[in-house]
């Protein structure tokens, strides 16, 4: 078990009175300060250690989450958002102390808009729950970060995944919000119409907020028809270089490839092990199609047309149900079976996104890097938008080799930034990128902090994280 976050977060003293007030709010049987449910709430995926929150609140509707976030307003005491703790940079850890406010039980399914495309939510409503709440309807959500993540934290960490290269982010997928401000009062950020030109667009600036500035208490998203026909496909290369031009010039030519992920040599090693499958270990792409019968077909062969100029093995096919989705979980458990790797041992898992032109030039770099660092090191991504992870892996109690692994991130987003990428595609700030923002957005965090600033005065939404207090 990790140890308690290192003493530089300076905690803020919980008041007795904030307690009352929580257990007024919303009834002693739903707040509490157990050490086992603040240790549940204390850490995430990330290599960073456990920071527990003073008190852990369960509300089930906006009202109560606003009467929560008052209470905390009074108290000039943080809130923290969690929605199921898969996080990877930080997101959910009290590094200042606070109040944890969990919204699992805001998990209700509000209204299905069949016709018009689009589904509000609360919160806490997973994207498995959500798109098996709908199936009947002949649509389906695409948003696929792996883990099965509740739809309220996807939204303000911007997530993204699998799908991301055909359907796009949350960013493009997230018509309205309803938000609780710091103070308390409820906001809804927009309409369910496809588009408005009514204002600032206040959808854009929660989402991807991490809870820096509000709570998301419910999401109104977009929906799409579930495809006439599937295919996905597993393929080998002889180096990365190869497999990231072959995905490359299928996007240049068009190709609306649904789904694109890369894992290397040592990472289907990893998954072999971890999910009893037989892939070679080799540099390899997983692609999926969607569209009618003649469109994925003809996608798929354009596709392979390609892969071959550059090197490509066979495709092994998969077009049953099962068979993809056994594919794609064997995919989705990539880091939990880097993690097995070196039991014990925990994951710095980067995050970088640079312009589709500039991928292989990006891994061909990193590739030596890796190389020269004689490190155990599994990269894995989305490489059909520029998004790919290193699975850094370090001893969580040995401080030089976390060190170490955090220097082989920092040249590798010192590589992105160069290239005109960016330090997060998908995972976002939290605590544990927020040193690369200056280097990243220059005098435009200026104007993230003012923002912060006049939105949360006493700096009591999930503070430290994406701007420095």
């Amino acid at each position: 078990m990790n140890q308690p976050i290192a003493s530089k977060y300076l905690r803020r003293e919980f008041p007795a009175a904030l307690l009352d007030d929580l257990k007024a709010a919303l009834g002693a049987e739903r707040v509490s300060v157990s050490a086992a449910v603040r240790l549940h709430h204390g850490h995430d995926e990330s290599h960073f250690p456990d920071a527990l929150p003073d008190a852990v609140v369960f509300p089930e509707t906006t009202e109560e989450v606003a009467a929560v976030v008052k209470a905390c307003a009074r108290h000039k005491f943080p809130v923290i958002p969690y929605g199921t703790g898969t996080s990877l940079e930080g997101h959910i850890l009290a590094i200042h102390g606070g109040v944890s406010l969990d919204v699992s039980r805001m998990n209700r399914v509000l209204a299905v808009h069949a016709e018009d495309l689009d589904a509000a939510v609360q919160a806490g409503v997973t994207r498995k729950a959500l798109n098996a709440h709908i199936k009947e309807t002949g649509l389906f959500f695409p948003i696929d970060p792996g883990a099965d993540a509740s739809i309220g934290g996807m939204a303000a960490t911007r997530a993204s995944g699998t799908a991301a290269v055909r359907y796009g982010t949350m960013k493009e997928n997230v018509l309205s919000l309803t938000v609780v401000l710091a103070d308390g009062r409820i906001v809804k950020t927009g309409r369910r119409t496809k588009k408005s030109a009514a204002g600032y667009d206040l959808t854009r600036l929660f989402v991807g907020s991490e809870g820096t500035l509000g709570v998301i208490t419910e999401v109104t998203v977009k929906l799409y028809p579930q495809p006439e026909a599937m295919s996905a496909a597993v393929c080998c290369f002889p180096n990365m270089v190869a497999a990231a031009n072959t995905v490359i010039q299928a996007i240049q030519m068009g190709v609306p490839v649904a789904r694109c992920d890369f894992v290397d040599p040592l990472c289907v090693k990893a998954i072999n092990q971890h999910s009893k499958t037989s892939f070679q270990e080799k540099p390899t792409v997983f692609f999926e199609f969607h569209g009618s019968a003649g469109s994925v077909k003809e996608q798929a062969e354009t596709v392979q047309a390609i892969a071959s100029e550059n090197g490509a093995q066979e495709f092994q096919w998969a077009t049953k149900p099962e068979d993809r989705s056994r594919l794609w979980q064997a995919r989705h458990d990539a880091y939990f079976a880097c993690l097995q790797l070196q039991p014990g041992s925990r994951i710095i898992s980067t995050d970088v996104c640079v312009p589709i032109s500039r991928l292989a030039e990006c891994l061909a770099e990193t590739e030596k890097d890796i190389a020269a660092s004689g490190r155990m090191v599994p990269v894995l991504g989305h490489i059909g938008d520029g998004n790919f992870h290193l699975c850094i892996i370090v001893d969580p109690n040995d401080e030089n080799d976390i060190l170490v692994g955090e220097q082989m991130n920092h040249r590798l987003v010192e590589r992105a930034i160069a290239m005109e990428g960016t330090c997060t595609g998908e995972h976002g700030i939290g605590c544990g990128k927020l040193e690369f923002m200056a280097a990243e957005h220059g005098d435009a965090l200026d104007v993230m902090r003012t923002l912060k600033q006049a939105m949360d005065p006493h700096n009591i939404m999930n503070p430290g994280k994406i701007v420095a207090a």
